[in-house]
């Protein structure tokens, strides 16, 4: 599997991104090798890893808490600390191994940290071998606010091994797959159509590989989301309110990424049919796809209050506008779209049917 080259890196796929990695380090010349994990990759993802090294390097690894909820600039301060401490230097390589919390925050610190040193991904998540680990966004939450601090900057490169996938349950490989379905709605009919017959994740790798070039494809003309990128957060501003209230909510268990933005595009598709011609099958369609995979969330008159409160946020806005992503056709995506509050009601109205 050939690797894919972006503007300013490469991402290499199984026994080559090892090999490529092991040139790397040959080469680079590191004071220090940093490994970020978290409780869950330290344990089934790091002996994996440290298997396929060659060569003899000062490592230590650095373990932070799982999930979402830990990714915040507290936990930052943590592992810069903890740099400190262990005297890395600007010469020194961070390399994130993990899902897109350790992706994102880990090449946040490395962004940050002495005003910048290398980092490397390694994504161990479907979620981040497809989306976070790809793009150069790394970034924390501002409490239940999603990526509201952070820069864009590039990785050395991105490794992705999909035997990795093997240490996910199933939530998390469904939860995932949410974006690759995005990637098949804002570029083109076939790759949605092909997503929909997917049964297993055991054989995922032509798909990865796909949905990694949808991507960079959309990066490499809108490195810094100007305009084109903001394509890729189809779905993402209602999903990322639907997600930031629920991980705050104690009434609510809470919804993983992917499911969260799940219930984004099934909203955005009903909008989509209101305002931008998107016919009503293909809206229904989009709605029978995500719910079928993915469950419905029940939602009261106050969770969507709230929900909506929570929109002035999303990053994409600008001037007090609230900006959104909608399809004209399925891979007909169009940006900055305004739309009216009682839309967004008649959204979740259509979404509970």
């Amino acid at each position: 599997m050939d690797s894919i080259v972006t503007a300013s890196y490469a991402v290499h796929f199984n026994t080559k991104a090892y090999e490529a990695l092991n040139e790397h380090l040959a080469q680079a010349n590191y004071s220090k090798v940093f490994i970020l994990v978290d409780e869950n990759t330290h344990e089934h993802c790091l002996p994996k890893f440290m298997a396929q090294i060659s060569g003899d390097y000062e490592f230590e690894i650095i373990e932070i808490e799982a999930g979402e909820i830990n990714k915040n600039i507290h936990t930052c301060t943590q592992v810069w600390e903890v740099l400190s401490e262990l005297d890395a230097d600007r010469k020194s390589v961070l390399i994130n191994l993990g899902g897109g919390v350790v992706t994102d925050l880990g090449g946040f610190v490395a962004s940050a940290y002495k005003r910048g040193i290398d980092f490397i991904n390694v994504p161990t998540s479907l979620l981040a071998m497809v989306d976070a680990s790809v793009g150069g966004k790394t970034g924390v939450d501002l409490g239940v606010l999603k990526n509201q601090i952070g820069v864009i900057n590039q990785p050395q490169m991105v490794l992705v091994v999909s035997n990795f996938l093997e240490t996910l349950n199933e939530r998390q490989l469904v939860s995932g797959f949410a974006e690759m379905l995005k990637h098949g709605l804002i570029q083109n009919r076939r790759y949605w159509n092909t997503l929909q017959e997917v049964t297993t994740f055991a054989e995922m790798d032509s798909l990865i590989y796909e949905s990694v070039e949808i991507k960079n494809a959309v990066v490499l003309q809108d490195p810094t989301e100007q305009n084109l990128r903001k394509i890729l957060n189809f779905g993402h501003t209602l999903g990322h309110a639907v997600e930031s209230y629920f991980l705050e909510s104690e009434q609510h268990e809470l919804l993983l990424h992917g499911e969260a933005i799940a219930v984004g595009m099934v909203l955005e598709a009903y909008l989509s049919h209101r305002l931008e011609g998107l016919s009503g099958a293909d809206a229904k369609e989009i709605k029978t796809t995500f719910q079928k995979r993915y469950g419905k969330v029940a939602f009261t008159s106050v969770d969507i209050d709230t929900i909506l409160t929570l929109l002035k946020f999303d990053k994409k806005n600008s001037y007090g506008n609230i900006n959104f992503v909608l399809l004209k056709n399925i891979g007909e995506p169009t940006i900055d779209v305004r739309i009216a509050p009682n839309l967004l009601r008649e959204a979740f109205v259509y979404y509970s049917e």
